[in-house]
């Protein structure tokens, strides 16, 4: 089976680093790390301000919100709710995902995130399996 192991170069739309636009309640995002970022704390006010945020701000900025009491368990469901809009708003990336086939999608990184992605060959691959899980139904 292929795979695709980073999210780079003509991969790169697969990132959440990835720009572009993204509306949610309203509310216009410019890639779907701020969306996703916005959802931690659950409060109102940091979901306009991570709309203003592009990824690196979004993710620093993330680090520091206070995470509302489920977010362990909602997590997983926000990340496939942000990705589902991410794709199905902008119809380019769309077909970009379908078009990756059947290769598995494993976002490798060097950051240490082994719970959406792989590091060292440790991890979940969770993004990488929401994406596939997302691809399958476009298909």
């Amino acid at each position: 089976m292929k795979q695709i192991t980073e999210f780079k170069n003509e991969y790169a739309f697969l990132s959440n680093f990835y720009p572009c636009k993204i509306v949610c309640d309203g509310i216009e995002f410019k890639c779907s790390e701020s969306l996703y970022m916005a959802h931690k704390s659950g409060n109102t006010d940091d979901f306009i301000r991570f709309s203003q945020l592009d990824a690196r701000e979004a993710k620093k900025i993330g680090k520091t919100v206070v995470l509302q009491k489920n977010w362990d368990a909602v997590k997983f469901e926000v990340m496939r709710k942000v990705l589902q809009l991410k794709f199905d708003q902008n119809p380019d990336l769309k077909q970009k995902l379908i078009e990756t086939g059947d290769a598995e999608l494993i976002e490798s990184n060097w950051w240490k995130d082994t719970v959406w992605g792989v590091c060292d060959g440790v991890g979940e691959n969770n993004l990488g399996k929401l994406l596939m899980e997302l691809r399958g139904t476009y298909k």
